[in-house]
């Protein structure tokens, strides 16, 4: 069973929907301005079209107002034609903000497919799924939630759906029926939700412990208090170098960008942001404890937003390499207004621009040295970007002896 790659298959599926907060800047919603600009829209044709449901469709109890008026509103915001503005009815709303904030409430289950099926892809540690003994590679053939009346098999289930149902209050109870490859028959596992708390950062240390290799896979609301810690172990160990891992990273909040950005740059530019009236330039704001430290940063077309600002200002401002796939390519900037009824608007209101005034929209970051990531079944922990980027950075470190 190859999980490294079911893995990758899990982060193709994530990353569209979740890049979405790429680029993320936290807005709050100014009823004066949405007032003064407030545009009368004919509605006839749609309430026409409502009518005509209640009259004519086959079920007409299945109508269900709410979910119209949302359809209606996503309908409308997707009109636009642009991919990052979007309409978030109050579940999905609320999903998002979980996904940066890393904390809601669950059993602590990394989701994916096994052969089609919904599988468990890793139980994230000291989680109720792990302490109930839920392994990797075991699959979910149905999920029971008796509080919220959810009886629901999981064939054809989309990853959206299941987390849907998975996710709850803490202390409530859901239950997943689990079969386990070399087993007879399933198993019903009841897990009591708790509070579950997904790091955006993590640290391991490669080349016998002086190269610290550091993988940011989002920039959420934790992503800098991590970040710190991270940085003070490796100022604290007397690393030789760094190897930050922007690999999959689909953005977040465009300010730790800059918060990141500032750990490496002395001074100046990190990024450019122009909306339909102004530029502004946010420089590096704080003093960085690592200006100096040999550096290489891994990318690939899972980076986006915020994580290709990093990449770019660091290759533009003091010249790191970057290692492996030309990275997504979105330059745009969303802000995310709440409304009254718990759902949001995500809608975009600049673009973003490097140092030096380009806009990579579109294009991405094509990196200084090509490396395309290759599977070894022999070996499933190899990864063939990470060593070409600690060879690279082995060149570094060596230049400034």
């Amino acid at each position: 069973m190859n999980l490294k790659r079911i893995r990758r298959l899990l982060v193709g599926i994530l990353f569209t929907g979740f890049c979405f907060l790429g680029g993320y800047r936290y807005g709050v919603w100014q009823t004066e301005k949405f007032n003064s600009s407030r545009v009368s829209l004919n509605t006839s044709s749609m309430n026409e079209v409502l009518e005509r449901l209640k009259a004519s469709y086959l079920k007409p109890e299945d109508i269900d107002n709410s979910k119209l008026m949302y359809g209606a509103t996503e309908g409308m915001t997707n009109s636009l034609g642009d991919p990052y503005t979007n309409f978030f009815p109050p579940v999905d709303n609320t999903r998002s903000k979980e996904d940066l904030s890393g904390e809601f409430g669950g059993v602590g289950i990394e989701l994916g497919y096994i052969d089609k099926t919904l599988a468990v892809i890793a139980p994230i540690k000291d989680s109720p799924a792990m302490k109930a003994g839920i392994r990797a590679g075991d699959l979910i053939l149905s999920i029971k939630d008796t509080e919220n009346g959810v009886d629901k098999d999981t064939l054809g289930i989309s990853i959206t759906d299941a987390v849907n149902l998975i996710r709850g209050k803490k202390g409530s109870t859901v239950t997943l029926s689990i079969f386990r490859e070399g087993d007879m028959e399933s198993k019903d596992i009841d897990l009591v939700r708790d509070t579950i708390t997904v790091p955006s950062t993590n640290l391991e240390w490669v080349n016998n412990g002086k190269v610290a290799h550091v993988t940011v896979s989002k920039f959420g609301e934790k992503t800098l208090p991590e970040w710190e810690k991270i940085v003070n172990e490796i100022v604290a160990k007397g690393a030789t170098g760094v190897v930050l891992d922007l690999r999959n990273n689909p953005g977040g909040f465009l300010q730790r960008a800059v918060d990141l950005g500032s750990e490496f740059i002395s001074n100046g530019v990190i990024v450019k942001q122009r909306d339909k009236t102004r530029t502004e330039v946010m420089n590096v704001d704080r003093r960085g404890k690592l200006i100096g430290m040999p550096l290489v940063v891994l990318v690939n077309r899972g980076s986006a937003s915020a994580s290709e600002i990093l990449a770019g200002a660091l290759r533009e401002r003091i010249g790191t390499k970057l290692v492996g796939e030309k990275s997504f390519g979105k330059g745009t900037v969303q802000e995310a207004q709440e409304l009254p009824d718990g759902s949001g608007l995500h809608v975009t209101v600049a673009e973003w621009l490097l140092p030096s005034g380009k806009n990579i929209h579109g294009d991405g970051l094509e990196p200084d040295i090509e490396v395309a990531y290759v599977y070894d079944e022999k070996n499933p922990k190899a990864d063939s970007q990470l060593d070409k980027a600690l060879e690279v950075l082995g060149g570094v470190i060596a230049s400034v002896k």
